[in-house]
């Protein structure tokens, strides 16, 4: 298994890259949010899923590990193959897919080409229970609040602080009371942060 490369970006398309390492270029697929993540680096590490097929070897590359986990989690949903969970991953970031599920959004997950409301609907029955466990997601303050939460973590981002301290300091502040504004989330954030 091939599970990450580094080496000299040869060439750069929305959809996918050639990596050179050692003189051997590797033809990766990429999703749009992994594009969006690369800069005009010429050296990258990129992380990889290799998908082995009777007809192909295909190799997946992504920015950074939880997409790579997303998309592996995805791909093990019946119905759900590569392209479809790179498109999902081209529409929604990482952490929107992760929340949708986490939140039971089946119009989020539906919003993406290509899924319909029974394979929403599968993706959040299959990967509910795996999204909470992985990523440590209290049931609780993921159902209630969760817009305001997203929001106040954004403005919180654009103010320059950190996503995980942030995030941690906008669940402790949400966790005490679920019913508080964005405004208020916010303020509260920052006196503790």
């Amino acid at each position: 298994m091939i599970t990450h490369l580094k080496g000299k970006l040869v060439e750069k398309n929305p959809t996918f890259l050639v990596v050179e390492c050692n003189g051997v270029g590797y033809f990766v697929n990429i999703s749009l949010h992994t594009f969006s993540k690369l800069a005009g680096e010429e050296s990258i590490q990129i992380y990889t899923h290799l998908q082995v097929k009777e007809d192909a070897h295909t190799l997946f590359g992504f920015m950074e590990k939880s997409e790579r986990e997303i998309f592996r989690l995805l791909i093990s949903v019946s119905g759900i193959g590569s392209s479809i969970a790179r498109t999902m991953l081209s529409s929604l970031s990482p952490t929107q897919v992760r929340d949708a599920i986490a939140t039971e959004d089946v119009a989020t997950i539906q919003s993406v080409k290509g899924i319909g409301v029974k394979t929403a609907q599968r993706v959040i029955l299959d990967l509910k229970d795996k999204v909470l466990k992985i990523y440590d997601i209290d049931e609780v303050s993921t159902s209630q609040n969760n817009t305001n939460k997203e929001e106040a973590l954004s403005a919180l981002e654009v103010l320059g602080f950190v996503r995980k301290q942030a995030e941690k300091t906008v669940d402790k502040v949400v966790g005490q009371d679920p019913t508080l504004s964005v405004e208020n989330i916010i303020k509260l954030a920052l006196k503790n942060l």
